[in-house]
């Protein structure tokens, strides 16, 4: 077999694993994942009772998420806005003017002309507005699990919904804190009572790499760029 032939089937066995290369996940993608839930062994007791501790009595039970791993939707109303304007003025004139002496009641001249006599001025003057608007709004729903519950019973929920489209993937990442109070009972609670909320909605393609701007073009418009 000459060079030529191993080159060759060399380069066929790189197509071949990138064909079937598969990425690896994040840890952030991975910390979305649904959180499994925590099975708990009570150790059997032959004392006659009906009821036992740690035994789950689904009959008298509230169907609200509470433990780990349990579902629960999230209504997102989340609508922000804001306005900053600002304006400066100042400016700022000086005159000093620096009279020559004079020697036997006449100035010092030369060729006819006062050569000890100074004017000096000065004058400044910035205008400065800046103004900022932003607002924004985001409707939906999204069912997460519980990742944690806290030692006060509040819950750490955890979830994302990825969309798998024509040369793109859309994904919406939701993670808070809810108390179980705010849940309503069919098992939903508003965004407005999760506390430190994250939402994330983003999208990875052909199409995302068309609405973001090159390497080239962020260094001119950013911060590094001398002019």
């Amino acid at each position: 077999m000459n060079s030529k032939m191993i080159l060759m089937f060399a380069g066929c066995l790189l197509l071949a694993n990138g064909c079937t290369f598969v990425p690896k996940k994040t840890a952030e993608e991975k910390s979305y994942e649904p959180a499994e839930p925590i099975v708990v062994n009570v150790p059997r007791k032959d004392n006659g009772a009906i009821y036992q501790p740690g035994m789950r009595v689904s009959l008298f039970e509230n169907p609200t998420a509470s433990r780990v791993g349990d579902i629960l939707t999230i209504q997102l109303e989340e609508q922000t806005s804001a306005s900053a304007s600002s304006s400066t003025n100042s400016a700022k004139d000086q005159q000093v003017d620096m009279p020559g002496p004079e020697l036997a009641g006449d100035q010092v001249t030369q060729n006819g002309k006062p050569i000890l006599q100074n004017n000096l001025g000065a004058n400044r003057q910035f205008n400065g507005q800046g103004d900022s608007e932003m607002s924004s709004s985001f409707e939906g729903t999204l069912s997460v699990t519980v990742h944690k519950v806290l030692a006060n019973g509040n819950l750490v929920v955890r979830g994302q919904k990825i969309l798998l489209l024509n040369q793109s993937d859309e994904y919406i990442r939701f993670m808070g804190i809810v108390r179980p109070q705010d849940v309503e009972p069919d098992n939903t609670v508003s965004s407005h009572r999760v506390a430190d909320v994250r939402v994330a909605y983003s999208g990875e393609g052909f199409i995302a790499s068309a609405n973001s701007m090159g390497p080239l073009a962020r260094f001119f418009q950013g911060p590094t760029w001398p002019y």
